[in-house]
C-alpha cells in the first residue's frame, strides 16, 4: 500500500467545520461525550479572538489531525512560548506521519515568530506519543513538577 502525502497547513476560520469533527472526537478520546456544536463553538470562540493558532493536517484532501497552540510568554526570559495543547490524528490515519507532520508545523511556526520554547505535556502511559516526541527532539522536563488547581467547570 502507497503512503499517501500529508498536507499541513496553518487553519483558518474556513476550515471550522473541517476542524470541529477532530476537535470533539479529541474531547472523546479523552472521556468527554460527544458535542459536535460545543466543539465547534469553542474553536470559533478561539479563532474570532485571535486566542489560538490551529494547524491542519489533510491527506488526500481530508482532514486527518490537528494540533492547537495557544501563545504565552517567559517573564524571566523575556520571550514569547506556545502550550501545544492539543495534538489529535483521526484512528484512520495514524501511524502515517500526520502527528510528526503537525508536530513540525507548530515547530517552524514558533521558530518564524522567535519563540523561546514549545511546551505540551501527555499522561504518563502514552509512550507511542512519548516516543515520537523524544525522536523529534522534544526532552522530558527534568527540573519542574507541575502543579495544577482544578476551578469549578474545569
Amino acid at each position: 500500500m502507497t503512503r499517501q502525502p500529508v498536507h499541513t497547513r496553518q487553519a483558518t476560520l474556513a476550515d471550522l467545520d473541517a476542524l470541529a469533527p477532530l476537535f470533539d472526537a479529541y474531547r472523546q478520546f479523552y472521556g468527554r461525550p460527544g458535542d459536535l456544536e460545543a466543539a465547534r463553538a469553542f474553536l470559533l470562540a478561539r479563532f474570532e479572538h485571535g486566542e489560538s493558532t490551529v494547524f491542519l493536517a489533510e491527506v488526500d484532501g481530508e482532514p486527518a489531525g490537528f494540533a492547537q497552540l495557544y501563545p504565552g510568554f517567559s517573564s524571566v526570559g523575556l520571550a514569547r512560548t506556545f502550550l501545544l495543547n492539543d495534538l489529535f490524528v483521526a484512528p484512520d490515519r495514524r501511524r502515517r506521519g500526520v502527528a510528526s507532520g503537525l508536530l513540525r508545523a507548530a515547530e517552524a511556526y514558533a521558530r518564524r515568530l522567535s519563540a523561546a520554547r514549545l511546551t505540551l505535556s501527555t499522561a504518563l502511559d502514552n509512550t507511542a506519543a512519548q516516543t515520537l516526541y523524544a525522536a523529534l527532539g522534544w526532552q522530558r522536563d527534568a527540573h519542574f513538577q507541575v502543579y495544577h488547581l482544578a476551578l469549578a467547570g474545569a
